[in-house]
């Protein structure tokens, strides 16, 4: 799409890793229901993000990459906000205020190497089960809110992490659409390198494109391990193909252990920046780099050593 080639073009951008696991973990702080928006609330809060962001940044200066700053938004839709206490007009300020605090950011690091404001979406439910699923137009009306706040802030794209099911990743592109902002979709897998629906990527991403006009700017797989889903990508699918970034977990477990787990696995460093390394040479456009659950910059900095 011409969108894409615009906004995305032939460079190689990074972006973060696991936000919520490594301001829970490595910075000792508490997150209601993983919620990194309520950090946004507090000078000390806003303090803890610029902190996690910077090293990232640092990072696509030092290899020339572009980066995709993505809003700490994953929990910030009606449901988790309602179960938190925010009223709607507080929610559609606080989407709106995490543009600008990124955009700040943005301006601090301006360089030669672009960067891409992402308005960031999460599921409506747990981003581990396909539970409560909407139809299409449930899903487009849910999280249309919320993109129109990103839109009304002026973010580049929004980008919806952790689908499970299509239904719900249809809605976010046809609201999307609808208001007219581009966006990204990335699905989430289990071990056997399905969804948690039993759809596989390629139907997923086919059923995404037929409904939507192919209106995403691309696909991103994230919240899993490369070992659960590298043998199942392939460059001579129209579909899979499309798959134009990867933020995978440090850990090889399912989502139910990593449910279970009441400590971080950090995993193999080597073990995931080698599984990154096999999907860059099975997919070879991909372009967005970052990482998911358990991994921060120092995982990314072993990705990139294989992947620049």
């Amino acid at each position: 799409m011409e969108q894409q080639n615009n906004l995305f073009g032939d460079t190689m951008f990074l972006t973060d890793g696991g936000l919520e696991t490594t301001l829970i973990f490595h910075y000792g702080l508490e997150l209601r229901s993983f919620a990194a928006f309520e950090l946004l609330n507090t000078p000390d809060g806003r303090a803890a993000l610029q902190k996690y962001y910077k090293p990232y940044l640092d990072m696509a200066t030092k290899y020339s990459a572009g980066f995709v700053l993505e809003t700490p938004t994953w929990r910030s839709n009606t449901d988790w906000a309602t179960k938190l206490g925010y009223t709607k007009d507080e929610l559609q300020a606080i989407n709106m205020d995490a543009v600008a605090f990124v955009k700040d950011i943005a301006k601090q690091h301006a360089g030669t190497s672009p960067i891409i404001i992402s308005g960031n979406i999460g599921p409506r439910g747990d981003g581990y089960n396909a539970e409560n699923m909407m139809g299409i137009e449930e899903a487009k009306a849910y999280h249309a809110e919320q993109i129109r706040a990103f839109k009304s802030a002026g973010a580049d794209v929004v980008t919806a992490l952790t689908m499970n099911y299509s239904n719900e990743a249809i809605g976010v592109a046809l609201a999307s659409k609808q208001l007219e902002i581009p966006c990204v979709l990335s699905f989430t897998v289990e071990t056997d390198g399905k969804l948690p629906d039993g759809e596989t990527l390629e139907e997923a991403i086919e059923k995404t494109e037929v409904a939507t006009g192919n209106y995403p700017l691309h696909y991103m797989i994230n919240c899993a391990h490369p070992d659960h889903f590298k043998n199942r990508l392939s460059d001579s699918s129209p579909y899979l193909k499309k798959i134009k970034g990867i933020r995978a977990n440090a850990s090889t477990m399912s989502h139910a252990e990593l449910d279970e787990a009441e400590n971080l696995d950090a995993g193999d460093k080597d073990l995931l920046a080698h599984g990154y390394a096999v999907i860059k040479s099975v997919l070879p456009g991909i372009r967005v780099i970052g990482g998911c659950c358990g991994t921060d910059h120092s995982h990314i900095e072993q990705i990139c050593q294989h992947i620049f």
